[in-house]
């Protein structure tokens, strides 16, 4: 086993560590807090495809499943999801951990809030303070 290797499968073993910010485990580049800066790129290739995000939303409703328990509502056989779940391990939007022989499956909400906080936030601030002016004038306008 390579050093490179040993390297990812130790980050697939390492468990999940609740923070204040998030949940997120341990190496690569990592923010002072320890979380793992994700590439967006990454993120982006592993939210484009339905049935990766069908995945991402089993894992909110009840996290910390095993590949059998993901595999159950999806039509699609156990390495299919294996390799999708391998995508969404590489974006850093679930990690594992092991429990004896189980592989458990966690979601990592973090690189969506980074997602939310460069491309959505930015367009909600221009939206929101176009409505409190509005808001403003309507209430001018009613005192007059």
């Amino acid at each position: 086993m390579g050093a490179a290797t040993a390297a990812l499968e130790h980050r697939r073993t390492m468990p999940f560590v609740p923070l204040e910010s998030g949940f997120c485990m341990g190496t690569h580049k990592t923010q002072p807090n320890g979380c793992i800066i994700a590439d967006m790129d990454d993120v982006f290739k592993a939210l484009a495809d339905a049935s990766r995000r069908q995945l991402l939303d089993q894992l909110h409703q009840r996290n910390g499943q095993t590949l059998g328990e993901l595999c159950e509502p999806l039509a699609m056989s156990r390495q299919a999801v294996a390799k999708h779940l391998a995508i969404l391990e590489a974006a850093n939007l679930v990690s594992v951990h092991w429990q004896g022989r189980e592989k458990l499956h966690y979601l990592n909400p973090v690189p969506l809030h980074e997602i939310h906080v460069r491309w959505i936030g930015k367009f909600e601030q221009a939206q929101l303070a176009a409505l409190h002016t509005l808001k403003t004038r309507l209430e001018e306008s009613t005192d007059d």
